[in-house]
């Protein structure tokens, strides 16, 4: 595993801004002053600013074995 300070994609980048925003409602102080007292905004500021990292696994994605991939016809 890694830590990461860039993200490789904004759908990433929201992910883990909305865990930081439900930390910041759980009672975790803020890393920076920020001019909004909302946790989703201040949660992006912290992310805009730095302060923000996440851990990526090095596991690649496996998409899942199919064995058959026709659709069973139902004959009456």
């Amino acid at each position: 595993m890694r830590i990461e300070t860039q993200f490789d994609s904004n759908y990433r980048k929201v992910l883990v801004a909305a865990r930081r925003a439900r930390q910041l409602q759980s009672g975790s102080a803020a890393l920076i002053a920020s001019r909004s007292n909302k946790a989703c905004r201040i949660a992006q500021d912290e992310i805009d600013a730095g302060k923000i990292a996440y851990v990526k696994g090095d596991v690649p994605v496996q998409k899942p074995l199919v064995e058959d991939r026709g659709i069973p016809i139902l004959s009456h």
